[in-house]
């Protein structure tokens, strides 16, 4: 059921993923949901954030091995996406992004989630910048700029079913991250 919301919600958004829609996917019957999920869909959704979340910090990690720079880490994690991304014909950008938009407002619990993600996310990067040697201040606020405009590179990649925002934000991230 994780995966199948999953998979709707990043494709359609918290609003367009009905729990029927989840459970037809799943293969699973209706009293499972509330056995496994008591919290009903918001429970759910905030399995699949955290898998999804999950799922991107494990293309870092991989990616990290061989990264010899930030740079290059965020070179190569913008490629894994954009390949992700074109693989499901543009219908994936960011696992998180739709979800965050949608709820921000009025969910304190997925706001939460999604807010913890991209902590952890901003968190790695400026952990990589501080190693490069760059300092604690200057890190955090590299990686929060270098996170928003990856983000925004993935919606702009699928708004426009384009590979190039993706590969014009790389370029450029690099340069900012290069900058002394």
């Amino acid at each position: 059921m994780i995966e199948a919301a999953r998979a709707l919600v990043e494709a359609n958004g918290y609003h367009g993923t009905g729990l029927t829609q989840v459970l037809t996917m799943a293969e699973a019957p209706r009293g499972s949901l509330y056995h496994h999920f008591p919290g009903g869909k918001d429970e759910l959704v905030s399995e699949a954030l955290t898998a999804a979340g999950g799922e991107v910090d494990g293309i870092v990690r991989e990616v990290a091995v061989s990264a010899p720079t930030p740079q290059a880490l965020v070179l190569a994690v913008l490629e894994r996406l954009a390949d992700r991304m074109v693989a499901a014909d543009y219908g994936k950008g960011c696992p998180v992004a739709t979800v965050a938009l949608e709820v921000a407002a009025n969910n304190d619990d997925l706001q939460s989630v999604c807010g913890g993600i991209y902590s952890g996310w901003q968190r790695t990067l400026a952990d990589a910048l501080v190693v490069d040697g760059h300092d604690l201040a200057e890190a955090n606020e590299l990686a929060t700029t270098a996170l928003a405009l990856i983000e925004g590179a993935l919606l702009l990649a699928r708004a426009s079913r384009s590979r190039t925002p993706i590969e014009q934000v790389g370029r450029r991230i690099a340069r900012l991250l290069a900058a002394d």
